[in-house]
């Protein structure tokens, strides 16, 4: 429901301009659109509040549906107007305002507060941007799984072959399967271990044409998309021939087993103790991609409360900490929350960084998104609660980029 803000402040932006205002005054309906006006203020007031309540009251959600439906019908009758300018739309443009007049008289049953966007503008705060490259120092609480995949990593049994060794790390979003991938990769050891290091983002783009012109702009930083199926191949064989390469493969969700082999085939040839890494979503690919005996899928488990507390800690205070033990007891609270995922750790504690106000904080405790029920591919509570507290432009344009394919 959270369009329904977007659509009121749409409406309203139309309303006000000049060139309709003179439409309006010229086909004498001008007074019935500044009424009209004046119940959608009344309406946008209380209209964030009811967003966030919405979750748990059925008649609040009824009501933010019936609120944006009208602003959508009524955004499309002023294009007609303004397109056709029918003296007919003046009376059609009344029944909009006695639909709006119904919905603002139903506010009282709610028990709205107004202003509530004010309080969430402090919050929002400019981030340092990421980049390829991580530094230890910012992965909290994985050591020991990094140790762990070195160590897969660097086994090399006595009778093995030339065929591809896969280690799958798999766990739900947010985790850190990336962060820990990029951990390894950068290690001094698995740098002097391999020949070749490649690191390609896979997501939902899978085919054996895709995945061959990743890894070649990988290992020599051109785009040869534009080559043949088969000269791409050669490409491939060539630069991977006889060399011990580490391959990660992030964000595979692929699961046709057909596929995978069809990939496994133009991964043959490296030298003795090449490896595949991969991190996925999903538990159905490491069976997929046929790991090997004495190789196992590494489950990624929750980061522990003292390390998410700690990152919550570095993300929300940075050196301030000891300024404010009052917060520090909220946040504790807050961490418990999060269950152990470190993305909905760093997006609340980056949430809240720059603001010391405790009502806030309490806020962002007890808000009810955190009872929301929640499935494996649901958006984490945390998520969701930062994305209700953007201003109403930055969640237009959030909403905007969701349209465009992943990656």
């Amino acid at each position: 429901m959270v369009e329904s803000f977007l659509a009121l402040e749409k409406l309203m932006e139309k309303l006000g301009s000049r060139a309709f205002e003179e439409l309006l005054l010229f086909y004498c309906v001008k007074n019935d659109a500044e009424k009209l006006k004046e119940t959608l203020t009344v309406v946008k007031c209380v209209v964030l509040d009811a967003e966030e309540k919405q979750v748990h009251n059925h008649q609040l959600r009824d009501w933010l549906e019936k609120l944006k439906d009208a602003c959508y019908d009524a955004e499309d009758l002023l294009d007609d107007f303004e397109v056709q300018a029918l003296r007919r739309m003046g009376h059609q443009i009344k029944k909009i305002r006695e639909r709006f007049n119904e919905i603002a008289n139903m506010i009282h049953k709610f028990n709205l507060t107004l202003g509530l966007d004010d309080r969430k503008g402090q919050a929002v705060q400019k981030r340092e941007p990421s980049h390829s490259f991580v530094r230890p120092s910012d992965i909290i609480g994985r050591d020991e799984d990094r140790e762990k995949i070195i160590e897969l990593l660097m086994q090399t049994s006595d009778g093995e072959s030339e065929t591809v060794f896969v280690i799958p790390i798999v766990g739900i979003g947010g985790l850190g399967k990336t962060a820990l991938a990029k951990l390894v990769y950068n290690d001094q050891r698995v740098e002097e271990h391999f020949e070749l290091k490649i690191w390609i983002c896979v997501s939902e783009d899978f085919g054996e044409r895709q995945i061959m012109t990743k890894i070649i702009k990988s290992i020599t930083g051109q785009n040869q998309g534009d080559l043949e199926t088969e000269q791409l191949q050669r490409i491939l064989r060539d630069h991977l021939n006889g060399k011990k390469y580490l391959l990660v493969m992030d964000d595979v969700w692929n699961e046709d087993p057909k596929v995978w082999d069809e990939l496994k085939s133009l991964l043959w040839g490296g030298a003795k103790g090449s490896k595949i890494l991969v991190t996925t979503r999903s538990n159905k690919v490491p069976s997929i991609m046929g790991t090997t005996r004495g190789i196992t899928d590494y489950n990624l488990q929750e980061l522990p409360y003292k390390d998410c507390l700690s990152l919550f800690m570095k993300y929300a205070f940075g050196e301030r900490q000891k300024k404010h033990p009052n917060l520090i007891k909220i946040g504790e609270k807050i961490v418990e929350k999060c269950r152990g995922n470190p993305l909905a750790v760093r997006t609340l504690g980056s949430l809240l960084y720059g603001t010391t106000d405790e009502h806030y904080w309490e806020y962002v405790r007890d808000n009810d998104i955190w009872k929301l029920k929640q499935t494996a591919n649901d958006i984490l509570p945390a998520l969701r609660l930062s994305y209700d507290q953007l201003s109403p432009h930055l969640r237009q344009c959030f909403a905007y980029c969701s349209i465009f394919p992943k990656d």
